[in-house]
């Protein structure tokens, strides 16, 4: 003879309810799918109880997949590595391209042998010398936007192409973008153009401050802007078009546009103080711009690299004392590109262009990774909104 079963291994709707965190509609649609069985209760008809162990199986599904979903989440910014790449990390401190620390690399090399290097070596010396005139517009930023999106409407998708056709279309690209940022088509080394373009000539002190700045530059790992080129490059895009992804990511002022928000630190100031800025910003709450970065605890070693080739202004020194005084913190990369184009008198959306031109660089080699991947990047959504009709 069978013991009856336990008075706990039957529940009521409402402990069943209230385990599961659901509404009556969603507990019955359980029932409907045979997810949950239901008997009638003995003592009345017209209640009906719920499996306790059904019940007990569907709850901690669901507290796995809150857990699964809330890592996932977390690793959206700052968090775990969430996807496979060969081209850059940054361990200990410090950044390495495929293995060769970055600062090392821009003692010699130039913007063009990195990002071959990003890319796997492939095209050495090859890229396309009949570049159309550079689109017209009043700025740098307007005029990188336009030529990259006339190469992106035009181009065919990398899906499928040749490795040697893609590595000639990365390299070109790459003039494309120093073409619209100079104002004019060139020849010769990036960093000469641009320096030229900027009025300090080719080959002097300035010129190999901004190729030591496109080399540190280049990539920078999974930021916001290589993971919107790398999605744009999963569905088969042109590099152009995943090139164009990226810029627009590196626009945001919480991205390449942060060196603005340090300008008009600095240039505040200058017209208080450094303690007044700093301490206007804290009062605030609000983050010092140029200042401290996630994935370097102690120091950026771009900025670093590049601080120790030049002297900053009088006002970028006080600025920097200040603030490492106040906070302890020392300057990122944004701040060593503020103080760069102060002392050389760049453009004043030289930093964001030079943050342009380098890191293009990253985003093919990204786009070309992806592409060989033959993967879409297609996260889900976590749904948080309004409960759903007949769940």
């Amino acid at each position: 003879m069978t013991a009856p079963a336990a008075k706990t291994d039957w529940i009521a709707a409402d402990e069943a309810r209230e385990r599961l965190g659901v509404r009556p509609q969603t507990l019955y649609a359980y029932v409907s799918r045979g997810r949950v069985q239901v008997r009638a209760d003995p003592r009345d008809p017209r209640r009906s109880l719920y499996r306790a162990a059904d019940i007990a199986a569907l709850t901690d599904r669901k507290n796995r997949s809150r857990k699964v979903s809330e890592v996932a989440a977390g690793a959206i910014a700052w968090g775990e590595p969430v996807l496979a790449s060969a081209i850059t990390t940054i361990s200990g401190g410090r950044l390495y391209y495929r293995g060769r620390d970055a600062v090392t690399l821009s003692e010699t090399e130039t913007l063009e042998a990195v990002a071959r290097l990003l890319r796997g070596g492939h095209g050495v010396a090859l890229k396309r010398t009949d570049r159309p005139p550079p689109p017209e517009g009043p700025d740098m930023r307007s005029r990188a936007f336009a030529a990259l999106a006339a190469r992106a409407g035009v181009d065919p998708p990398a899906r499928g192409r040749n490795p040697m056709a893609l590595a000639v279309e990365a390299a070109t690209l790459l003039d494309v973008l120093t073409d619209a940022v100079a104002g004019q088509v060139g020849g010769g080394a990036i960093a000469n153009r641009l320096a030229l373009a900027w009025g300090l000539g080719p080959g002097g002190t300035g010129a190999d401050l901004i190729r030591r700045a496109l080399v540190l530059l280049a990539d920078h790992e999974l930021n916001a802007s290589t993971f919107a080129a790398r999605v744009a490059a999963s569905t088969g895009a042109s590099l152009a078009a995943s090139a164009l992804a990226g810029l627009a990511a590196l626009s945001g002022p919480r991205h390449g546009g942060a060196a603005a928000a340090c300008q008009s630190f600095a240039a505040q100031a200058v017209a208080t103080s450094p303690r007044a800025a700093i301490a206007a910003l804290l009062t605030e709450d609000r983050l010092i711009p140029g200042f401290g970065h996630n994935l370097y605890p102690q120091s950026d070693p771009r900025a670093e690299a590049l601080l120790e080739r030049f002297t900053p202004t009088p006002d970028m020194q006080a600025l920097q004392g200040a603030v490492t005084a106040v906070t302890g913190l020392a300057p990122n990369v944004d701040f060593a590109l503020v103080s760069l184009a102060e002392t050389l008198k760049l453009p004043k959306d030289a930093p964001f262009a030079l943050f342009a031109v380098a890191r293009c660089a990253g985003w093919i080699a990204h786009a070309i990774e992806q592409g060989q991947t033959d993967q879409l990047i297609r996260p889900r959504a976590r749904y948080v909104g309004v409960d759903v009709e007949g769940a």
